[in-house]
């Protein structure tokens, strides 16, 4: 009896593939997802930085429009008050709010308006309210001047801190004057030590830095009083001293050199020669 095998079946191609497949995704499914999450978060932010600038410019187009419809319905922003200023201008804060014919009460910025304003050489704080339907109010108080400084013929206001905070234009002629490189970084010491000695501020007309290192006292007569570097104080006292019982300040004097804690220096005016003609 002859046993004859039955013919076996051979698999598919396709079929080995799909089980191959199915295998690979029991075994792996956890890694394949997380792969095909992060193509998938790629893929997004591909596309959303190819249209980030339509996208942008579609938000500000939104924003324009709906400023124009606060402003059409009457929320515009008519009308503008600014108290407190001297030395910082109307224009400049007025930039600083940066408000537009179409800028409306409801689409006003004041947070960023009032740090923009807050950054003027001069202010030392502001409120900016928003009154509706349309009002701006704008209150700036501004630091206090010590003294005015030249430098490159320019006359500069500065505060406590030696901080340049506005052009001086003529209305502050009762504040001391200092002149030079790096006078304004000290002035507001020097400017007490002569408050102490108020004598010697009669006819004081400027105090001069020299080389950044001490002071010069001129006066309207042309006198130079020469402070030393070290002890200005002392030096200071000393010179009323010699006001009060010499008025030394008053005398015919080019220069008073106090520079050196020993002895006093003196430097007389040049006489004036006089010229003779005779009748030819």
């Amino acid at each position: 009896m002859t046993t004859r095998a039955l013919p076996v079946r051979a698999r598919a191609p396709r079929r080995r593939i799909k089980n191959s497949l199915n295998r690979v995704w029991v075994l792996h499914s956890g890694k394949i997802r997380k792969v095909f999450s992060v193509a998938l978060l790629l893929a997004g932010c591909a596309g959303l930085y190819q249209v980030r600038e339509p996208i942008g410019n579609l938000a500000m187009i939104g924003v324009e429009l709906a400023q124009a419809q606060f402003a059409h319905a009457g929320l515009a922003v008519s009308e503008i008050s600014i108290s407190g200023q001297t030395l910082t201008s109307e224009q400049d804060v007025f930039d600083a709010l940066a408000i537009q014919l179409e800028t409306s009460t409801m689409s006003f910025d004041v947070d960023a308006a009032r740090k923009r304003i807050a950054e003027l050489p001069a202010v030392e704080s502001v409120l900016v309210r928003k009154t509706y339907p349309g009002k701006v109010d704008v209150t700036i108080t501004e630091k206090l001047p010590v003294a005015r400084w030249r430098v490159d013929g320019i006359t500069f206001l500065i505060d406590r801190a030696g901080d340049q905070i506005g052009e001086d234009r003529g209305a502050y002629g009762d504040l001391p004057l200092v002149i030079g490189d790096g006078a304004a970084d000290d002035a507001l010491a020097m400017i007490r030590a002569i408050d102490t000695v108020p004598q010697l501020k009669d006819e004081l007309v400027a105090i001069s830095r020299i080389a950044d290192r001490r002071w010069d006292l001129i006066y309207s007569t042309g006198l130079r009083v020469q402070l030393p570097e070290q002890g200005v104080a002392q030096a200071l006292r000393k010179l009323q001293d010699y006001q009060d019982e010499f008025r030394l300040l008053d005398r015919d004097l080019a220069q008073i050199d106090l520079r050196n804690d020993t002895l006093v220096a003196l430097r007389p005016n040049k006489p004036i020669e006089e010229t003779v003609t005779t009748p030819q």
